[in-house]
């Protein structure tokens, strides 16, 4: 079995961690840079940072923030927010980013997917999935979780893999900040439809959510949450260690 990956979230707004639910309502958390380091030392996997409003705003991501954060993590780095082209990559990359997540620009231009694998490298590139039911059918939504794109989610995702994408994040707006665990459904349908790491997001309220996750997809290769790791109300070295008890596969 593969190691399992806890990866926790920094959705930041103007230069501040926030939280909502289901995309929405927003509150201030915490400083990213306080709270990257923080994670960092308490054995964190890996860490995601996006700049949440930089593609419905129109504007490039916050690049002074991100080099700071970046200046004190030493896991591997996913960041995402405003990437609409390659030198949007380049820029990220050489902030101190491992890998660069893509999700409105890709929409816009499924291409950039495609230059960006062929000049950085399959791994480098991770494809960031919004998704939502609507009527009954898995949709993408865009900017930030604003915008139905109408987009069928699945087929979606599996052509962005095709293109070169390396890693997929499903961020289920269904149980986002809901912590009534995760979508299992959708995370089951898209694990089918790909044979790259999938990272589940959206609805861990528990440690145990994540027991279940990975007990009922054990082909999952991560478990991604933000406001319970922010509010500690779960400590990821004690998940760590219920996870090992439970057999499952973790980096202690």
């Amino acid at each position: 079995m593969i190691t399992k990956r806890i990866i926790p979230c920094l959705d930041v707004k103007d230069g501040r961690v926030v939280k909502g639910v289901n995309f929405k309502g927003l509150s201030d958390v915490s400083s990213p840079v306080e709270l990257g380091q923080y994670y960092s030392e308490m054995g964190a996997d890996e860490l995601v940072f996006y700049d949440i409003t930089a593609s419905y705003e129109g504007r490039k991501l916050f690049t002074d923030i991100l080099t700071e954060v970046a200046s004190k993590v030493f896991i591997p780095l996913t960041v995402g927010g405003g990437i609409n082209t390659i030198e949007d990559f380049d820029r990220v990359l050489k902030c101190g980013a491992d890998k660069v997540s893509v999700n409105s620009g890709a929409i816009k231009n499924p291409k950039l997917i495609e230059e960006a694998a062929k000049k950085y490298g399959n791994q480098c590139v991770v494809i960031s999935a919004d998704v939502k039911r609507v009527d009954g059918v898995f949709r993408v939504f865009s900017k930030g979780g604003r915008e139905n794109t109408g987009m069928e989610a699945i087929s979606w995702i599996k052509r962005c893999v095709e293109m070169g994408a390396g890693e997929v994040v499903v961020n289920s707006i269904d149980t986002d900040g809901v912590k009534g665990g995760f979508d299992i459904p959708m995370l089951s349908a898209v694990l089918d439809a790909v044979n790259v790491p999938v990272i589940a997001s959206g609805g861990a309220g528990s440690m145990e959510d994540f027991v279940t996750l990975f007990n009922l997809l054990p082909t999952i290769d991560a478990g991604l949450a933000a406001s319970i790791f922010h509010f500690k109300e779960v400590e990821i070295s004690e998940l760590k260690k219920l996870l090992s008890k439970n057999d499952i596969k973790v980096r202690l």
